[in-house]
């Protein structure tokens, strides 16, 4: 006999399956799509958006150049590096950690993004077993200027 108020083993066996997949989409929920250009053949880059997927954001991946883009969104040159992404209004440079990038979105600053110059080592999707991290700027970039977001080493705050 079967009872209304229990669920069936198949429904309890759909939502084993099925429910961690539900649970990443809801830490996704409210967190922009990351659109992502890359050099097709940078394999950092394809580290750093395995870094902003397990963090919880949806990314798309165009690949090309991406000199052009860069200079379309205002990225100073000497702030450059090796991929460019849109985050919600936000530019984001490099290789710039999803945490900093959470508070860039809650926070909401006046400028035009974030970026990490360079590939400093550590940062994320530039980890290296045996290479100690370093410590590095996240900068806060507008058209009047930069400052100083926030300080990192490796992947955690400082």
């Amino acid at each position: 006999m079967k009872s209304d108020t229990l669920p069936s083993r198949r429904a309890v066996l759909v939502g084993l399956a099925v429910g961690p997949a539900l649970g990443r989409g809801a830490l996704a929920e409210g967190l922009p799509t990351v659109a992502v250009t890359k050099d097709p053949s940078c394999g950092c880059c394809e580290k750093w958006v395995a870094h902003m997927r397990e963090a919880g954001f949806a990314v798309t991946v165009t690949e090309g150049p991406v000199n052009p883009v860069k200079a379309r969104l205002g990225v100073p040159r000497d702030l450059a590096s090796c991929h460019t992404a849109l985050v919600g209004s936000y530019v984001v440079e490099g290789h710039v950690p999803a945490g900093a990038i959470k508070r860039l979105l809650a926070e909401k600053p006046q400028g035009i993004g974030l970026a990490v110059p360079g590939m400093p080592a550590g940062s994320p999707g530039m980890e290296v077993e045996g290479i100690e991290p370093d410590t590095y700027d996240v900068v806060l970039f507008r058209n009047d200027g930069r400052t100083t977001f926030a300080w990192y080493r490796g992947g955690e705050p400082v």
